[in-house]
């Protein structure tokens, strides 16, 4: 087992006196046998209401809601954490799941339909079917856990990491033709090719804790995960050529990353705001 203190704190600044409208949090991470939580903190300022509830995803959020005005608005969180899943390969897969391709059961379908169906027509382009069959070429057969490391890898050694302060996340062909992008650049490129190749595949919004001084730490992570019969959902991580694991800290999942933004509302006042940000993930095991 090993333990982290997650501290985060977000200060937006405005030009003059605003109305706060709702603020969406998802700050909290994801509990379960691999994560739990020893205890939290959550600072607002100006005061707010806080409510908290479970989205479909079984995310953890909190809406503040404000009555005062405010030139600024910060936002607080610390949390200590006990993480379990130290070996990250340390999982069985089904046998008819073993090798690729494989069919999902049909009652497993059913519910991962939303996440094997990508949606994106971005994904049927010439340089998108191409970048596929250069990664898996039809009638090759495979072990299942090997493609999946293969297109991990093959993201990590050809789309360079770089930082983007900007919102919103990049589409895969964008992401491919720039081969450059964020974490949640080359997480959302590693979920569309593998919903091409049919896996159930969804965005994760995170941290991470890093024992160097790099250019992913000190700040939020995101990366994809994969439904593996027998395994359950599974982490990959293409910005740092991975499987997730103890140093991973999942706070929300979700079929499209645009659902998942850490803190997310709106103002109503003088239009002009900035953003500060700092993040810290410490191991105090």
């Amino acid at each position: 087992m090993r333990r982290y203190r997650i501290t985060h704190e977000t200060t937006y600044t405005y030009s003059g006196l605003v109305q706060l409208h709702p603020h969406t949090l998802r700050l909290r991470p994801r509990e379960g046998h691999e994560l739990r939580i020893e205890s939290s903190k959550l600072e607002i300022f100006p005061s707010a209401t806080q409510r908290w509830h479970r989205d479909v995803e079984g995310n953890s959020v909190s809406i503040a809601s404000f009555s005062d005005q405010a030139r600024r608005l910060r936002i607080y969180s610390e949390i200590l954490i006990q993480k379990y899943d130290l070996i990250p390969y340390d999982f069985l897969v089904a046998d008819y799941a073993v090798d690729y391709p494989f069919n999902y059961l049909d009652e497993d379908r059913v519910l991962l339909s939303p996440y094997i169906n990508s949606g994106m027509d971005e994904t049927n382009s010439f340089h998108f079917m191409n970048w596929i069959s250069e990664l898996w070429r039809h009638g090759e057969r495979i072990p299942t856990i090997n493609l999946l490391l293969r297109l991990n890898q093959r993201i990590f050694h050809t789309i360079a990491y770089h930082r983007r302060e900007e919102e919103g996340v990049q589409s895969a062909e964008s992401t491919l033709f720039l081969n450059t992008g964020s974490c949640r650049d080359s997480a959302n490129l590693f979920m569309a090719s593998a919903r091409k190749l049919g896996f159930a595949a969804r965005f994760v919004s995170g941290y991470i804790h890093t024992n160097c001084m790099s250019a992913q730490s000190g700040s939020t992570h995101a990366w994809a995960e994969v439904f593996i019969p027998g395994a359950g959902w599974k982490g990959f991580d293409p910005t740092r050529g991975s499987i997730a694991g103890a140093e991973h800290i999942a706070v929300a999942v979700a079929r499209l990353p645009e659902s998942i933004p850490p803190i997310a509302g709106s103002f109503f006042g003088v239009p002009g705001s900035s953003m500060e940000v700092n993040v810290e993930v410490s191991d105090i095991t």
